[in-house]
Order: C-alpha cells, then structure tokens, then sequence
C-alpha cells in the first residue's frame, strides 16, 4: 500500500504525510478565505434535527392473528414511535403464545375471544385493534369501547349500516375514540392525489376509475357470506374511499352488477363486481373489483385540464404516483415509502396522547357502508339506486 492511500489518524499525521509527498508546506500558506470553515464543537450544524425523545408509547392489543395481523401489523410496530404491542386476542392459544413470545408480551396479557372483556383491568393496553373477519368487527369494537379502550378496527366498519351506527354511538357513550383502518390516509402518495385533487391541479374533475382485484384462494374467510365476506365489501371500499378522497363529494346514485359464475369458491360471494356512481357536477366513476383475476390496483382521476393516476395505489408497498397537466407534461412523483400501519397506528396513538379527532374516524366507515348497501341494493334490483 503507498504512503498516500494510508488512512490518516489524525491532522498531526495528515499533515506529515502531505509533507512527505511535498504538500504539506503549500497546505500551511492557506488563507484565512482558503480555510475550512468548521463549526464550534459547542455548536451544531444548522441544519442537522436531533431526534426528541418519546415519552410514551401506547399499549396496543391485536384482536386476531390472521395472515393480516402476523404478516404486516405486527412487524410494523418496528418502525412505529408512539405505538408498541401488548396483549394478543386470539382463538388459537398456541399461535398466541409463539407470537407473544416473538414479540416480547408476556403470557398474562394473551387473551380469547371469551375472557376478551378482561381487557378492561391490563393496564399496558390504550388501544385495540380489531383485525377479525367482517362480521365480528362491530361485537367486538363494541365490546373493547365498553371495556374503557380506544378501539381502531379494520375496514370494512362492519357487515351494515345498522352495526356502524351502535359502533359510533358506544364510542360516544363511553368517551373513547373509535378510528377505522383506511391506511391509504396516512400514506404519503395518496395523501399527495388528495391534495392536487382539492386545489384542482388538473382543473374540475370529470371522471374517476378503479379497479382492485386479486386472486383469492380457498380456503379463506372472505369466500364466506356469513362472515361478510365478497370482493366489493373487502377490496371494492378502496375504490369507493378513493373516489370520496378524490372528487371530494358523495355519490349521489350508483348501479352496480355481480357474477358468481361456475367456480365453486363463489358459492356464496360473487367473484366480481363491477359499480358505477354519479356524483354531483356530471362526476362519474367507473368501478370494478374481482376475487378471480390477477393483480390489479389502480385508480386514475381525470380533469378538465389533466389527470392523476397510482399504479400501484392499493398496495403494501411499491407505489407510484403519475400525473399530466394541462400542457401535456407527464410528470412521476417521487415521494418516500412508508410503512402503512406503523403509520395508521402512530397517528391514532398521538390522537390519543393529544386529544384530537382522527382523519379516519368512525363517520367515514358509515359513509362507505352507506354506499356498499345501495350498491347491493342494485345488484338485487337490477337497477339504479339512490345512496
């Protein structure tokens, strides 16, 4: 190795290295202009933000260990601030007790479905996460408020109108906060769409289309119409929610089609849904969501002046954000990736810690529900109906 491509261990040998090669003298003949400004040691650069401490994280308790809740909930507390897991609610005693385990909770705060309501005297948990099949969220969001805790469920609300409404009037009555899961909220490229759609970056809006499908196989709780289970509750809301954050209105009339086919998974839900909904202004969107395609997560908002589309928009991850303007510039957005429910979770922890109303709040699930009825409501009729 040459002398110049040493490492230097300090400026006494940095400079007797410069002068061994016949440097050193010309570094010590730099003016008081030529020199490296360095900041104080007292002082730190201006443009450097320490961290502020944490002074506490809310206890969480996961209400059901499905694939959900194992594969993304519970490893997003590893970036969340304000939020860490503290109890486990599971009807497997067994996987609860791996994954508390896992994840460091002790085997005093696993609970079941029955003794569920002793949740009300652990201490560690603030807040409960309902991540059960659909028609369990309002029982047991219920419940959790009931037992004095601040209650965040998965989307759908619940299976109908009528179980959102008791689930918004039990967080009234008790006082504690009830937050729906609508993570698209809390990420920052849709947060961005929402945001270019209220200043009407692309002029007024005329039309808006989505399509959120998968590939589901069997077995699974969302092939189950007793657990309400169906593509346009469990994939399609994300198209209905997104039409809402777009066009910044309520549908007004919608009309919606299903098909079961010869499948025998959809037995008892169809396999896809394709939905339209009117909204004031002469805004129309155009919806489909399927349980028996492949991968397709998209939205796109088009204006009078230009238009703005995700694709991917409903994933975990990998999402892209394009946009075109009025003079026909396409434009890709570049905007850090987060993780969605550390996010989500993190938000709802400091509307706890400071009192504050969540953007995702039980009104907006009863909304949705609203909108999934009448779309039912057609699918029957065979007709238009009104929301």
């Amino acid at each position: 190795m040459s002398t110049i491509n040493a490492p230097f261990n300090s400026r006494r040998s940095f400079l007797q290295t410069m002068a061994a090669v016949g440097v050193g003298t010309a570094a010590t003949r730099l003016t008081a202009q030529e020199k490296i400004i360095l900041a104080p040691p007292e002082e730190q650069a201006v443009d450097l933000t320490l961290p502020e401490p944490v002074k506490r994280k809310l206890g969480w308790a996961i209400v059901g260990l499905g694939k959900l809740a194992i594969e993304e909930i519970l490893p997003a507390f590893a970036e969340s601030k304000y939020s860490k897991p503290t109890a486990l609610v599971s009807g497997h005693p067994d996987k609860a007790g791996k994954i508390a385990d896992y994840y460091g909770i002790g085997q005093e705060h696993i609970y079941n479905y029955d003794n569920y309501d002793k949740l009300a005297n652990d201490e560690t948990v603030d807040v409960i996460y309902i991540v059960l099949p659909n028609s369990m969220h309002a029982e047991f969001t219920i419940r959790g408020l009931k037992a004095g805790k601040h209650v965040f469920c998965e989307k759908p609300m619940a299976g109908n109108v009528d179980e959102c409404e008791q689930m918004i009037k039990a967080s009234q009555e008790t006082g504690k906060k009830l937050g729906i899961a609508y993570r698209l909220h809390y990420e920052p490229m849709n947060m961005k769409v929402m945001q270019l759609c209220k200043e009407k970056a692309f002029g007024d809006i005329k039309l808006f289309s989505s399509s959120n499908c998968q590939d589901v196989k069997a077995p699974n709780i969302r092939l189950s119409k007793e657990l309400d289970g169906g593509p346009l509750g469990d994939i399609g809301i994300y198209s209905i929610n997104a039409a809402r954050y777009c066009i910044g209105q309520e549908p007004t009339e919608v009309f919606a089609t299903a098909y079961h086919g010869d499948d025998v998974r959809f037995r008892e839900v169809p396999q896809s849904v394709a939905y339209t909904m009117k909204y004031p202004g002469d805004v129309l969107a155009s919806c489909e969501c399927s349980f028996s395609t492949t991968e397709s997560r998209r939205f796109r908002v088009v204006g009078t002046e230009g238009f703005v589309e995700m694709d991917p928009s409903f994933s975990y991850r990998g999402l892209k954000l394009f946009s075109q303007n009025a003079e026909k510039q396409l434009i890709q957005h570049s905007l850090p990736q987060v993780d969605h429910f550390a996010s989500e979770m993190d938000d709802f922890s400091q509307c706890v810690l400071q009192n504050r109303e969540t953007k995702t709040p039980g009104e907006m699930g009863l909304l949705d529900a609203k909108i999934i009825a009448a779309l039912q409501k057609s699918i029957e009729s065979g007709r238009a109906e009104t929301v």
